[in-house]
């Protein structure tokens, strides 16, 4: 316990600082989430809190981020357009899933799979962060210009046929779900259309808009009206928070700029009355568990989601202990990667029962509390603290934030988050792919497969798709490599070892040695196989040497159970010199040992082979 207070006052420091850091960034994520400010400061307190109290990094400090709240932002849209855009409705299946995703790091720790996380392949990483900033940028520009496609009647409007046909659609899955016969009791649907009011039409309308906006691509089908119906004031306020926010920096860096902006901005607003659009109120109570994820769970509206969630999961750990090695190198200190995920897992899992978002490691969060004096968890706990006193004293002054000013911390975050290091990069990356007549870098194509599917398509599956491929390339890559070296030659282009000089030459007709060398895997089966083709008819025995062998995967088992039956078929005698354990093992699971080479004919050395040879082989030729 003392050494817990053995920096009291260089953790209150550190603490208090990136939990002044951690504002600004914490109700802005909150609100381009889509659940508002009250879920980006909740999910900063107890992941703050909680992820530092049982994590393995002693100086990290935890919070929502910029990836976690792009991936968020996914399972969130999905949700609440399940739910008829009713987000009262759809919370507890939203932080169900994150409450998922927080189970599911805490397994990853107790399995012990922190270790293998740095596995995941650089131009996965950066064309997933390029592609977080792009979608923070362009899905901010809506909001900084005040433009809001659910406020939009003109717009709303069009949706109108759409939603008719919606609610349509609800009534008869109602009725079915009651068991009603639609056509043999018309009336009753007719009854339950008659009750739809214009209201009910006009809030489904509202929700498609919102809907067919959302993302990039929404963004830009309705980019030509939001230019055509600008808010200057909710512009200048953008604007002037993104010129403060780099402006200071140039100042001092002692104080963070991000909240200078939000203090000063946010100031002016209030002072001088204008009539800008603020954020949501923020609650000043103790925030408060939201039972309805256990009372009202139903396994159905979260199923959909679950590849979402281990996704959240492992983005959360790779973000997490990419900071870690951050915080290790500045404060040389070496952190406990599976205790870390646990204590994030913790977090994420407390933060969503009280409505918060889920969040990780955050770098320059870290590092101010690492700058400020923090050595110890305690530095954590006392960010987690302080935003929970800022909750509860300053909740209703809070709410006065505009949102344009969030939308201007979110740009430069947007702008900030992105692989410029990567990015820079791809002019000197070797090209090592051919796409037609096009030379090009394997590791380009995957970081802009990354970007592109992430930005336009869809995140979570970017992932996964930009890891299978790295991985077939990664495949492709080692088994060229290995081919070379297992130098799988022709017969014809067989060198003798050294043993092998002494061989009788009158029976070099019957008798052909064939060498491998290297592993006999996936990638050099195919050469492998042609052996039984290129064996001349006057061959009798073949003698294949193992002892530079020390592997075979299942391809190569299979094909060197192929050769052996056709060289069977033949009448081709095999014989085995110097086979290793692995490949022993492999063959014996499958009977290719005792079936197709007898022990009698496995043999320890090439001269016990070449003694045997002499008292067996006829000489024919």
């Amino acid at each position: 316990m003392s050494k817990f207070f053995s920096n009291l006052k260089g953790d209150a420091f550190g603490g208090i600082t990136a939990g002044i850091v951690a504002l600004p960034l914490a109700l802005a994520f909150g609100v381009s989430s889509g659940l508002g400010a009250t879920a980006g400061l909740y999910g900063a307190i107890f992941i703050s809190f909680f992820a530092a109290l049982f994590g393995g990094t002693n100086t990290q400090i935890s919070g929502p981020t910029a990836p976690m709240t792009a991936v968020s932002m996914v399972v969130i849209a999905g949700i609440i357009a399940a739910n008829d855009g009713d987000v009262t409705k759809a919370l507890p299946a939203i932080l169900t899933v994150f409450l998922l995703a927080g189970l599911m790091q805490i397994g990853l720790g107790v399995l012990g799979l922190g270790k293998y996380i740095r596995y995941i392949p650089y131009p996965v990483v950066s064309g997933f962060m390029t592609a977080i900033g792009v979608i923070i940028l362009i899905t901010q520009i809506l909001p900084a210009v005040g433009y809001y496609p659910k406020e939009d009647l003109e717009f709303v409007n069009t949706f109108k046929p759409q939603a008719e046909e919606v609610i349509l659609e609800n009534i008869l899955k109602e009725e079915a779900g009651e068991g009603i016969l639609v056509l043999e009791d018309f009336k009753e649907t007719i009854s339950r259309a008659e009750q739809v009011t214009q209201d009910d039409i006009m809030k489904e309308a509202k929700t498609l808009a919102a809907k067919e906006a959302s993302g990039v691509l929404g963004t830009f089908k309705v980019l030509g009206k939001a230019l055509g119906n600008i808010s200057w004031l909710e512009l200048m306020l953008a604007l002037g928070t993104i010129i403060i926010i780099y402006g200071f920096k140039r100042i001092t860096t002692a104080v963070p700029s991000t909240l200078v902006a939000l203090l000063v901005m946010s100031g002016l607003a209030v002072a001088l009355g204008l009539d800008y659009r603020r954020i949501e109120e923020i609650p000043s109570g103790f925030p408060v568990p939201n039972l309805a994820i256990f009372t009202e769970f139903q396994l159905s509206s979260i199923t959909p989601y679950v590849f979402t969630a281990l996704t959240l999961a492992l983005l959360g750990a790779i973000d997490s202990l990419l900071t870690s090695v951050v915080a290790d190198n500045m404060t040389k200190t070496k952190h406990k990667p599976n205790k870390e995920l646990m204590g994030q897992g913790i977090g994420n899992s407390i933060a969503a029962i009280f409505g918060g978002i889920p969040g990780a490691g955050a770098t320059i969060r870290t590092v101010v509390n690492i700058q400020s004096g923090g050595k110890t968890r305690l530095s954590g706990m006392i960010a987690g603290v302080l935003l929970l006193v800022v909750l509860l004293a300053l909740g209703p002054i809070a709410s006065q934030i505009p949102a344009a000013v969030l939308a201007g911390i979110l740009i430069t975050v947007g702008i900030g988050v992105m692989d410029y290091k990567g990015l820079k990069a791809i002019p000197s990356l070797p090209k090592d792919v051919k796409l037609g007549p096009l030379k090009v870098s394997s590791e380009v194509i995957i970081m802009l497969i990354v970007l592109a599917l992430s930005t336009f398509w869809n995140l979570v599956y970017a992932v996964g798709i930009g890891l299978v491929i790295a991985s077939l390339m990664f495949m492709k890559k080692i088994g060229d490599l290995t081919a070379q070296r297992s130098d799988v030659k022709a017969l014809a282009n067989e060198k003798a070892w050294d043993d092998e000089k002494d061989f009788p030459v009158s029976l070099k007709e019957e008798v052909f040695i064939k060498h491998l060398k290297g592993p006999l895997f996936f990638g050099t089966t195919s050469d492998f196989q042609s052996l039984a083709d290129q064996i001349p008819s006057t061959a009798s025995t073949v003698v294949i040497r193992l002892g530079r062998m020390q592997y075979m995967d299942q391809s190569g088992l299979y094909a060197m159970e192929d050769v052996l039956q056709e060289l069977r078929k033949n009448k081709v005698r095999v014989l085995f010199v110097d086979l290793l354990k692995q490949p022993r093992y492999m063959m014996e699971r499958i009977d290719i040992i005792p079936d197709l080479i007898s022990e009698e004919h496995i043999f320890k050395t090439f001269k016990a082979c070449t003694q045997w040879i002499k008292n067996n082989v006829e000489n024919k030729y």
